[in-house]
This record gives structure tokens, sequence and C-alpha cells, in this order.
């Protein structure tokens, strides 16, 4: 009898009722609720349907212990994060989608805090921030000690339960429905209870998000819920989707040892007990962490699992031990209460007493492939959170960036569809791949089940050959064991055993083919038969998809952003405080709009295609020169690398007119081409730059400083920024999250400015606050409520005199509205701190500058 091919759908009865929704989200933990109640926010009209395994506060987001990691702290940037996030990938990140994570991270947790979440501050009400494996700042907040996804859990329940948002609870989704076209038409599911809804039903809608968590009950010891058994993955992968990097399963290294035999979902350590100061030892008390790695006990979690397993087998044990005892009993109460509870409920005292641990299955780096806006490779299909491969990850996540991605792509997934539909209701052309779908069609494939009795089986075998430890030999073995566990000799009938098991098995063989394939040691993938990281075969991505045959691989190289700048360029402009990617698009963006499809027309008519030439880049005026990277940028990214710059002065420098600014050499056709968008950016920053010297002579020696506002171009506000910075001057707020900013309009809207201070210190607990008065009458009031800097608009200089005697140092000052260059110097010399003129980066002339062709 032949073996039967893995289901490429699963064995149900026809759909007894349907219902119809506009967004269906499968899954209710972080990266589900928050992309509902985006949703939403965005669409208060449209029907968004929750749909929920269990009931609607369970999943795996109410386990998370350790935090949320977010650049918080001033002294932290995201650059940093990045870093961090960089090498705990080996090599693996997608490093725009790790840069997304790290920007968008914190304005992320701002909402989450908005939603309602409370995490734990200290005695001033900043937020609490700690430190994890692999992060070389303290950027990780906490709620509750180590409840935090409880907490998160929590709040995010309560906004859904009062957001209007529909839940279908106890529902286990089959398989995605699809139109004529191939495009996402809505899901197939199972109600488990009675009511209004149960059995197999239906839910039509041309967007389907899945948020359904990890696969972790794939394997017998695990730190995920009992629900985690990989239905997203697998419907994915029955639908015709791509799912990436499998084989990256992070196993934790610090899971509470419950003895041999323990099975199922086993109780997590967090790594931030170890970042608090606690230390693995072996059985006779050795630390063995300080000589694998300069974190030490605060390496990467591969490598910290990875050195744990070694020492296992040098001593012969089956797990190691946590020393946490210097913390002391108050510590280990409210720091970390609830694993304190856990090892009491277990016979162990973390005060008294060394905490056994060994390593688990915890979390799946890989999953369904998505991109930046959380899009699979199947039309109207979304994947978010654990679910999904959006390359932030790479072959092993770094500690708690895990909740931090389900909030960031959350929100974006929400703007893609909403963006989609939005087209689609103006009759517009829809984008490609977005959620505009038919009616769904009948699926002819055929369908298949798994015996429920094989889930045990199949988490025994892998846990057995395909855990932290896998070779050739062992993951042969969990290769032929599942594909026997295939065949049944008896009928297996449908239910949510049989459906969950058939879920396992298919995931548990693209994960093995997978680990099969990868022929090296990168990550949280650890092959023993090849220990070495190899980059010159395996620096790429396994793409695998089901076919009738079962698990298909593609080897994907890893794809390098690609800037075309020059490394000197990319580093100057890093220390300028600029993202070359920033500086990248907009160039993109100037390329597209003057070459379109054509490209340089006169040029290409009039110069010879191997002509070569020398032209100079000359100030037509005096002035201060900045965006000279910028510049060069232009040149190489619009010319393909092909032109030469050499820079003659430096940014910030005084120039006068005749000056030659910079060289530039090669096809004379580029260097043609280039010139207006090189000449564009230069000319603008260069203007901004002039202006703000000028203000910054006019008040020099009296202690004020000019700065900026957010009266800047779209896309251009980092430049121009930067070139305020150029010009001596300093910068406001670069976004609207960055400092709260109540102005008149605010205060109107909320009843007063002391109400309207007080709503935004309840929102955003530690976030600064500046205020914008009018009146003098208004200053004490908001003194009295805390405010760290008062804006003071439209004052004449006799009141910015009285309001300064007034302030006495109690918060800083900032005068704007109505400021002049001959007004400037009597504004500096009242005693305010900054002078702030939108007029720098919103009406600065451009400073005159020319490309010059050599003759020749």
């Amino acid at each position: 009898m032949s073996i039967p091919a893995i289901p490429q759908r699963l064995t149900a009865p026809a759909p007894g009722w349907t219902v119809r929704a506009d967004v269906v989200v499968v899954g209710s933990g972080v990266a589900g609720l928050t992309l509902a109640l985006r949703y939403v926010a965005l669409d208060p009209g449209a029907k968004v349907l929750v749909v929920t395994k269990d009931v609607l506060s369970s999943g795996s987001t109410r386990w998370a212990q350790g935090g949320i990691a977010a650049v918080l702290d001033p002294r932290d940037t995201p650059e940093e994060h990045l870093s961090d996030t960089l090498v705990a990938g080996v090599g693996l990140c997608d490093e725009e989608a790790v840069r997304i994570l790290v920007t968008e991270g914190p304005d992320a947790l701002r909402g989450l805090i908005a939603v309602g979440a409370r995490f734990d501050t200290d005695a001033s009400g900043a937020l609490q921030l700690t430190r994890e494996g692999g992060h070389r700042r303290d950027r990780i907040v906490h709620a509750g000690g180590d409840a935090t996804g409880a907490e998160v859990q929590r709040a995010l329940v309560q906004a859904v339960a009062e957001s209007g948002i529909e839940v279908i609870e106890h529902a286990l989704v089959l398989d995605l429905l699809k139109d004529a076209e191939g495009r996402t038409a809505g899901v197939t599911l199972h109600v488990m209870g009675e009511g209004e809804r149960d059995g197999v039903g239906a839910v039509t809608a041309g967007a389907v998000v899945l948020a359904t968590g990890g696969m972790g009950q794939v394997y017998a010891a695990t730190t995920n819920p009992v629900v985690s058994t990989g239905d997203g993955v697998a419907l994915a992968l029955r639908a015709g989707a791509v799912v990436r990097d499998l084989e990256f399963v992070q196993f934790h290294p610090t899971v509470l040892w419950l003895g041999e035999h323990s099975t199922g979902q086993q109780p997590l350590v967090s790594e931030a007990v170890r970042g608090e100061g606690a230390v693995l030892v072996d059985a006779d008390g050795t630390r063995f962490m300080q000589d694998v790695h300069e974190l030490a006990d605060l390496a990467p979690r591969d490598v910290v699992a990875k050195a744990i397993m070694r020492r296992m087998r040098a001593t012969g044990a089956d797990h190691v031990y946590l020393d946490a005892r210097h913390f002391g009993e108050e510590r280990w109460r409210t720091r970390f209460p609830t694993i304190h509870a856990v090892c009491l409920e277990h016979g162990i005292d973390p005060v008294t007493q060394l905490v056994p641990v060994a390593p688990a299955a915890h979390y799946a780096s890989g999953g369904v492939r998505a991109d930046l806006r959380g899009r699979t490779s199947v039309p109207g299909l979304y994947a978010c959170g654990e679910v999904a491969c959006t390359g932030v990850h790479g072959a092993n996540r770094l500690a708690s960036n895990s909740l931090l991605e389900g909030l960031v792509f959350a929100g974006r997934i929400a703007a893609d569809i909403h963006a989609v539909r939005a087209a689609r209701a103006g009759n517009a052309t829809p984008v490609a791949g977005g959620p505009v779908a038919g009616e769904p069609v009948p699926d002819d494939r055929p369908t298949g089940l798994i015996d429920p009795r094989a889930r045990t089986r199949i988490q025994a075998h892998m846990s057995r050959g395909a855990s932290v430890l896998r070779g050739q030999e062992s993951l042969g073995e969990v290769a032929r064991a599942l594909l026997n566990l295939r065949w049944t000799p008896v009928t297996v009938e449908p239910c949510t055993e049989s459906w969950e098991t058939t879920n396992l098995l298919t995931v548990a063989s693209a994960l093995v083919a997978a680990a099969r394939e990868r022929r090296e040691t990168r990550g949280s993938h650890w092959r023993e038969d090849f220990p070495e990281r190899d980059d010159a075969w395996w620096l790429g991505h396994l793409d695998t998809t089901l076919t009738a045959e079962g698990p298909a691989m593609t080897y994907v190289p890893h794809g390098r952003r690609v800037t075309a700048l020059p490394p000197q360029v990319e580093n100057d402009l890093v220390e300028a405080g600029l993202d070359p990617a920033v500086v990248t698009a907009i160039l993109e963006a100037a390329e597209a709009e003057d070459l379109q499809d054509a490209g340089d027309v006169t040029s290409a008519a009039t110069i010879p295609a191997d002509q070569t030439a020398t032209a100079d880049v000359v100030a037509r005026e005096d002035g201060v020169v900045a965006g000279l990277a910028v510049a060069e940028g232009a040149f190489s990214h619009l010319s393909q690398g092909r032109l030469v710059a050499e820079r003659r002065v430096k940014d910030g420098e005084h120039v006068a007119r005749g000056d030659v600014l910079m060289t530039v050499t090669g096809l004379t056709r580029d260097l043609l081409t280039a010139e207006r968008t090189a000449l564009n950016l230069l000319t603008h920053l260069s203007g901004i730059a002039t202006l703000t010297g000028r203000w910054v002579s006019a008040v020099e020696g009296t202690g004020a400083r000019i700065r900026d506002s957010r009266k800047t171009l779209p896309g251009l506000r980092a430049l121009e920024k930067y070139a305020v910075r150029c010009g001596g001057g300093t910068n406001h707020r670069m976004s609207l999250s960055d400092a709260a900013l109540i102005k008149d309009n605010h205060v109107v809207a909320s009843g007063g400015v002391a109400e309207a201070f007080r709503a935004v210190r309840d929102a955003y607990p530690g976030l600064p606050i500046e205020v914008e008065v009018d009146r003098i009458d208004q200053i004490e009031p908001v003194l009295a409520e805390g405010a760290e800097e008062i804006l003071l608009d439209n004052f004449t200089v006799e009141e910015l005199a009285l309001a300064v005697r007034l302030v006495d140092g109690r918060a800083r000052l900032e005068s704007s509205g109505g400021l002049t260059l001959q007004v400037a110097r009597d504004v500096a010399e009242t005693g305010v701190d900054y002078l702030a003129v939108g007029a720098l980066t919103h009406s600065a002339p451009a400073l005159d500058i020319a490309l010059d062709l050599r003759g020749n």
C-alpha cells in the first residue's frame, strides 16, 4: 500500500453556516488583537471578525514574562537596537524589516500604553527598563515584574470588548477559501461547542490575517500553550503560500526542568532573571558561560542553549541550574512573582535553592513568508506575529523582540488593508496583491487526515531527533517516522484532534525537510555533522511550498539592502545622524520622477555614450554648505556607481562665491543626468544651513539657541533638520511622538491647559511634556502641573523678560512666533533658552550652487 500524501485540504463537513466580514483575524494574541483594533480605528464602519481557538484571553502572548524591547532611554538609539538584532539573527535578518521594527517600535509601544497597558514604573513615574540576553542596553519594559504578557493581553482584551469587534471563540480555522482568480475569499472553521454557530462554518472576506502564534506543540516539551499546534503555517502551506526558514526554531535555554518524563507546556524562567544578575551553573556549581561569549550569561539565546546542551553532554546531566539565591526573598517576590510562585508550586524555593533548567522549544523564527506590509504570496492573505517570517528575526530571535514585532507589523497590515479597500471603494485601480476578492469557488484538491493517536509520537520523534541537537542521521530517522505516520489502518473521523494532528504532521514534515537541507550550523539551527556557519553556501533562505508529493524547497540567496552608495558616503551619512536607506529612498523617488521609461533623452541625443568629463560643483554666492554627502550619493546612485566625486570642503563650513565644493568625474551623460537631483538637494540644504547660520550669529554670546520646527517638506525632514545642525542650530521634535506638545487647540479640545497636561501624562507616562502658552497668566498653572518646557507664543520682548523672571529656572523657555532677524538679539537677551524659527526649514532661500563642466 502506498503511503498517502500530506493532505492539501482537511477532510471536513461542508460548512453549515456562513457569515461575511471585511477582515478576518485568526488569533487573539498581541498581533491579532492589535491589528483588529488598529483596523477599526482606521475604518470604524468595517466589520472585523476575530477568530480564536480558545477564549479571547488565551494564546502565547499571556505567557510572555520578560517584556517588550523598545528604544526609550535617551542614551539608547535605534541603531544600537538594530545592531543587536542583526547580531542575534546571524546574517539572515532583513535589515529593512529590522529598521522598521526598531524605529516604529517606540510609537507602537506608546500606542499599546494608550490602549490601557500598564507597565512597571519607578518612583518618578518613568518606565522601568531592564536588559535581556543579546541586548547591550537596558531597553526592556515589563509589567507585574514578570507578567508582561498577561498585562498586554488584559489590556487588549478589554479594548476589544469595548470596541464592538466581533469575536468567535473556541474556533479552529481549517482552510483558506479562494475565488476564481486565486485570491483570498475567506476561511472555513469549526466552532467547538453549541450555540448559534457551531460545527463547521465559513467566513467570507477579502482579507484574512493569520496571527495564530507558534508551533511549539510539535515538540514534546515546549513553553507554548496547548493550542500552539502550527495551525497557521499548516493552513498557509495547504493554501499554496510560501513558508520560510522553518528550521530556525528557538529553544529557550532556561525552562524549568520538571523531570525526564515531563511533556507538554513547561514553565518558562524568563531571560530577565539573568538580566537581573542570575547565573548559570552546572551540578558542581561551576559557571560555564564566561568562557563561551563576551556577554556570558546574557549571550543570545542560541548561544546559551547550545552551551547548556554541551555542558549537559560533558557532565552526563539532563539539566543545569540557575543561581539567583543572592536576590533574596523580597526581590523574588516583587520582581519575579510569577516565576517565584511556579517554582514553589513545584517544590523549589529559588530564594535558597538552585533552579533546575534545560532548553525547550520556545519560538519559531521562521514562518509564513511575509513582506514589510505583512502580505504573503497568496493575494489577500496576511501573516503577523510568530506565525509570520518578516525577516526581523533571521536565524535567531533577539529576546523581547517578538511582542514588538506583533505591535509594529499589525499596524502596517491594518494600514495596507485599509488602503486597498479604500482604493476599491473609490473605483481606483486596486493595489496588486491586495484584499480584493470575489466569491469562494469549490476546491477539488485531495483531502485527508492523520490519526490523532499519532500526536504524541510526532512530538516524541521531533524532540528526539530534530531538537537543539540535529544531524543527518537523527533527522533522517525523524523524516522516515513522519512518513510512516501518514498511513493509518482505520478511517479517521473529522474532529478537533485529527485536524490538529494533521497540522502538526504537516509542519513537522516541512521543518525536518528544511533542517535536513541546511547543512550548516547557524543561529537556532545546530547541525552536529556540520558544526560551522557556512556563508559561502548557506547565506540564504529556504522557502517551502506544499505539493502533492510533499514539501518542495527553494534556496533563495539572502538579499542585502542595496543602496548604490559608496561606503564612505554611507559612513558619513550615519555619522551625521542620517539613515542611508532614507537618503536612498529620496534618490529613488527623484530618479523615478526624472527618468520615466525613456530616460534623459536630451543627453542621450547630444552626447556620445563613451564621452567622459570632469565637472566642478561651485558656489555662486557666500553661505554655509550642507548636504555634500547627499549630493555625492546622488551622483553615485543615479550613475549606478560610475561617477566618482571628491569633496573639497566639509558640511558646516562657510564658503565664498567661486569656491569649488566638489569635483565629479565620469561619463558626461551621467553627470548631466544626475546634475539636477544633486543640486536640488545641495542648494536647498545649504540654503537652510546659511539662514540658520545668520540667526545663530545674531544671538551669539546670549546663551540662547536657535532651533527649528516641524515645518518641513514631506520626506525631507531628516535632511532639513540636519542642515539646521550644519548651520549651528539645534533640532526640536523630529516627530509628533518624540514629546508631547500641548498647543492652543489641544487646550480648547480638552477644556483647559491643566486638563490637557494631565490627559497626556496619564496616557503616556514618562514622556516629556511641552506646553505652548500665549498669555502670562497661563504660565503658573502649567508650572504647577510639572511642565518641563514652556513655549511662549507671540510674546513681546517685554513679556518674554517678565516670563523669564516668573519662571526663574523652573522650566526651559522657548520664544516662537513673530520672530525676525532684526529682533532676534533683543529676544535672546531676555534670557529665554530657545528661539524657534520655522522659517529655517519652511522658507529658506536656496543657496546658489552650480555644476560647471571643465572644457576639453
